[in-house]
C-alpha cells in the first residue's frame, strides 16, 4: 500500500479544497491522497473522484467520512461507491466507528479515526480501528488544542501501530519532527490548499501565500466547533473576530463560512507562493532527504504492510 510514496506525506481531505484533480496530483506524486467524502453531496462528483483514483498506480487514496455516515441521507449509497471500488483507506471522525469499520473491514479496507484528544484516541483504539490520525494544536479547519511534542509520544506508549500526525505541518522539517516524535506519515492541509489543484478559488490560496502566523485566530462562531481561519477573510466579510461569540452565531447575508470565511492552519508561516502539486512534492522530497536526519521511515512503514493488506473479509 505504501510501497509508491516518495515521502511519508498525507495530503489532509479538507472541504472546498478537495478536489479530483487535487487528489490525482498527490496520487501521481507519491503523497496519501485525502478526499473531503463527508461534505460533498454530488455523487456524481465523488464517484469521478473514486473512478480518477482507480486509474493511478500511485500513492494510496484516504476517504473522509463522519463515523455516523450510514444514517445520513445519501450515505448509503456513499459506502456503496467506495465498497464498489475496494477503497483501501478510510478516515473517520465525529462519532463512535464501531458500526463503520464492520462495513469497511467488510470489502477489505482499513479504518484510520481523526483524534484530538487521549480519551478519544483510547475509545477509538479499543473500537478496533486500523490506524490513527492525531490532529495537534495548529491545525486548519477543525483543529487541536495538544501540543503534538505531548501527544505524538503519549499515544505511542500505548499504541505501536500507524499513526498519522497533523497540524501545522507545511515542510520537510515539520515531517522530520513528525517521525522523531513516533508517527509514521506527516500530514499537510494548508500546504496543500495553496496549489492550483485544490478545489478553493485563487483568492483563498494567494490569502495563504500572503499571510502569517499572526493572521491565524480560533473561533467556534462560524460552525459552533473550534477551528482556525484566517483573520484577513474575516475582516473581508465585516466581521470583527475579536467580538465573535464563542457559540454559533449566524453570519451576515450570503456568507458560508469555508467557502467564504477562509480556513488554514498556524503553517501559513511557512508558505510564501501558489504551488503546483508535483513541484512541491519534488521540493519537500529533496529538502527532506537533504535534512541530517535518520530515520528508515520506508522499512517503519513496513512494519504495517501485513496489517494493512491484510484480507479482513
Amino acid at each position: 500500500m505504501f510501497a509508491n510514496l516518495a515521502l511519508p506525506l498525507m495530503c489532509a481531505p479538507m472541504s472546498f479544497a478537495s478536489s479530483p484533480e487535487l487528489a490525482a496530483a498527490c496520487s501521481r506524486a507519491g503523497v496519501v491522497a485525502g478526499w473531503q467524502g463527508g461534505t460533498y453531496t454530488n455523487m456524481a462528483e465523488f464517484e469521478r473522484y473514486m473512478d480518477r483514483l482507480a486509474d493511478i498506480a500511485g500513492a494510496p487514496p484516504i476517504v473522509n467520512l463522519p463515523a455516523r455516515i450510514a444514517t445520513e441521507d445519501i450515505g448509503p449509497a456513499k459506502l456503496a461507491l467506495l465498497e464498489k471500488h475496494h477503497a483501501p483507506l478510510v478516515l473517520c471522525s465525529l462519532g463512535a466507528p464501531t458500526e463503520l469499520i464492520k462495513r469497511v473491514h467488510g470489502w477489505g479496507g482499513k479504518l484510520i479515526q481523526d483524534v484530538t484528544t487521549m480519551r478519544h484516541a483510547e475509545k477509538a483504539l479499543e473500537a478496533g480501528v486500523d490506524g490513527l490520525m492525531l490532529t495537534c494544536a495548529g491545525a486548519g479547519g477543525h483543529t487541536g488544542f495538544l501540543t503534538p511534542m505531548a501527544f505524538v509520544p503519549a499515544v505511542r506508549r500505548m499504541y505501536d501501530g500507524p499513526i498519522i500526525v497533523a497540524g501545522g505541518i507545511a515542510d520537510a522539517s515539520g515531517i522530520a519532527a513528525a517521525l522523531a516524535l513516533g508517527g509514521d506519515i506527516a500530514c499537510m492541509g494548508t500546504r496543500f490548499i495553496a496549489t492550483p489543484e485544490s478545489g478553493v478559488v485563487a483568492g483563498h490560496r494567494d490569502m495563504i501565500a500572503q499571510s502569517g502566523v499572526d493572521d491565524i485566530v480560533i473561533a467556534s462562531a462560524m460552525n459552533g466547533v473550534p477551528a482556525n481561519w484566517m483573520e484577513p477573510s474575516i475582516a473581508a466579510v465585516g466581521l470583527d473576530h475579536r467580538k465573535l461569540p464563542k457559540e454559533r452565531t449566524a453570519m451576515p447575508d450570503g456568507v458560508q463560512a469555508w467557502r467564504d470565511i477562509w480556513s488554514a492552519g498556524q503553517s501559513v508561516g511557512l508558505i510564501d507562493e501558489v504551488e503546483e502539486v508535483d513541484q512541491l512534492v519534488r521540493r519537500l522530497t529533496s529538502e527532506f532527504e537533504a535534512l541530517d536526519f535518520r530515520c528508515d521511515w520506508r522499512a517503519r512503514l513496513a512494519r504495517f504492510e501485513d496489517i494493512m493488506t491484510e484480507d479482513a473479509g
